[in-house]
């Protein structure tokens, strides 16, 4: 009696083994070959290049013009950021900058004055030369009329005396042109210093206005707003990121190939992709990367073949013109499949021709 009792127990798991490897053999049989010898294929993910708009300066958030899902265009104002302290810092550079303009126009004067001085000081130095020259005329004179007798020893040394005395009225006078002249360069060089300060305080002016421009957050490309990361009236420090949006120009497929069929790959060859969601669509496509090491197989890979344990990752480029046709339909993180051509002149299966929602 045992042994028919344990045969009993073993009749339904072979049933059950043998249904199961029938049904694999049916599912296996169902299964798609594939276009053939010379194509080969690599699960992967639709993605796009992420950017984040994010503050320069430290400050509070006052709105937020885009929710998540909208579609913006390069250089649209998505975010405004409080600017009351800039522009009180503007108010101020704007007054400092009159003042130092005020400055310059005081220098200008100064420089002004001084060359009136030195104009002065030379006709004076004109007028010292005048009398010493008269002066040792009447010297002269003096010396003739004195070796004649006919003048005093007297008159002689007051011509004398008047002579030594315009002459240091001339060097006294070109001392005053000279420290003219030096009072001059001096005027000039406070002018060029005042004039310094006016550029500087224009450079502050504009750097002021410059993060008063970039408190107004905008979209550097066009995209679409995948998320927000803040909210009005949050207080976010430097480099705080507020929205991140997605570059629907720059959309591809990443997945891995084995080493064997990476190597055969060249950049700008034809894809096809084909997503889970819409697999009666056949998306053209061309290879924009394939990277230079191999590693090792990602989880979320499957390979033909488990001993092939190192995967060389590949991107397929959507073409920017198409994604802006459907550019309503385009969705990131969609897994699909990517069909490669290994054979530069094979040509595209019937099941593999682009097929594009109208």
């Amino acid at each position: 009696m045992k042994p028919s009792i344990k045969n009993n127990k073993l009749i339904p798991v072979i049933v059950a083994l043998v249904v199961a490897l029938g049904g694999w053999a049916v599912w296996k049989a169902l299964q798609p070959k594939g276009p053939g010898e010379g194509f080969i294929s690599g699960n992967g993910r639709i993605e796009a290049t992420e950017i984040d708009v994010a503050t320069k300066l430290g400050g509070r958030v006052v709105d937020i013009f885009a929710g998540e899902g909208d579609f913006v265009k390069a250089g649209d104002v998505l975010v405004q950021m409080q600017i009351d302290v800039l522009q009180a810092q503007r108010d101020e550079a704007r007054a400092q900058h009159q003042q130092a303009i005020n400055n310059v126009a005081s220098a200008e004067a100064q420089v002004a004055v001084r060359e009136s001085d030195r104009a002065a000081a030379e006709a004076l130095v004109g007028q010292r030369e005048s009398e010493l020259d008269a002066a040792r005329r009447r010297l002269a004179r003096s010396q003739t009329l004195s070796g004649e007798g006919a003048a005093s020893i007297q008159e002689l040394d007051d011509d004398r005396a008047t002579v030594r005395s315009a002459e240091a009225a001339v060097s006294a006078a070109r001392a005053q042109v000279a420290a003219a002249v030096a009072a001059i360069a001096a005027a000039k060089a406070q002018l060029v210093g005042a004039k310094s300060v006016v550029e500087a305080a224009a450079a502050t002016v504009a750097r002021v206005e410059a993060d008063i421009t970039d408190s107004q957050l905008k979209s550097p490309r066009d995209g679409r707003v995948q998320f927000r990361v803040a909210q009005p009236g949050e207080v976010l420090g430097a480099g705080g990121k507020v929205l991140n949006l997605v570059d629907l120009a720059d959309v591809y497929m990443t997945f891995f190939l084995p080493e064997q069929a990476a190597g055969r790959v060249a950049m700008g060859s034809e894809a096809r992709i084909i997503l889970d969601a819409a697999p009666q669509y056949i998306i053209p496509a061309r290879i924009s990367f394939v990277s230079s090491t191999a590693q090792f197989t990602p989880k979320t890979v499957e390979t033909a073949s488990e001993r092939q344990k190192l995967m060389f990752r590949v991107k397929a480029q959507i073409p920017p013109e198409l994604l802006q046709q459907h550019l309503k339909q385009v969705k990131t993180g969609l897994p699909g499949v990517a069909w490669l051509k290994l054979d530069s002149q094979a040509q595209w299966p019937a099941e593999l021709q682009t097929r594009l929602p109208e």
